[in-house]
């Protein structure tokens, strides 16, 4: 099962919402690299979401698709986060080119990253029909176990995305966000 047509690994949407939601809005389709939430909702790596819930979902997302969008870009590895946060982060990217960087400058330039990718793929003909699921992970339960019963709640995520990514109803970046991204 694929997500613009990337498949999609490891983790069953169903059982865990926020990955995916990250799953349906990454830039490169279903990759769980580039917006680990599984740190959170299945790790608990630093904090604890339940998995099963949708709210909060969005913003964690956004958090975790515009951190990673930034550390890729600084060359350093994601399994770094697993032992230190945007803090330390920030603080060796900082020490390593000479320039002060404060974690609000670094998750900025995750964000404006992120958007830059989204532009891209508007511009190759990618829409707000493919922020979605393979129909069976929206329709088909989980039979057994832990997460028994549930379907991944997509619909009620995907709205909440866009309006904190400041994108209209269509996962379009709207031009104050845009503007306010200097793109």
């Amino acid at each position: 099962m694929t997500c613009k047509k990337q498949e999609m690994p490891a983790y069953d949407p169903r059982g865990v919402q926020g990955i995916g939601l990250n799953y349906a809005t990454g830039n490169r389709g279903g990759c769980h690299v580039r917006g680990y939430t599984i740190a959170i909702e299945v790790l608990q790596n630093g904090a604890v979401m339940d998995p099963h819930v949708t709210e909060g979902k969005a913003g964690l997302d956004i958090t975790f698709q515009d951190l990673t969008a930034a550390l890729d870009s600084s060359g350093a590895c994601l399994f770094s986060t697993f032992g230190i946060g945007g803090a330390e982060l920030v603080e060796m990217l900082s020490a390593l080119t000479g320039v002060d960087y404060t974690l609000d400058e670094f998750m900025r330039i995750g964000e404006r990253i992120w958007n830059q990718e989204r532009l891209w793929n508007l511009q190759v003909g990618y829409t707000k029909v493919d922020d979605t699921l393979p129909k069976r992970l929206l329709t088909e339960p989980i039979k057994t176990g832990p997460s028994k019963g549930e379907v991944s709640h997509l619909d009620q995520m995907l709205p909440e995305y866009y309006g904190l990514r400041g994108w209209d109803e269509n996962g379009v970046p709207t031009k104050a966000k845009l503007k306010e991204l200097a793109l």
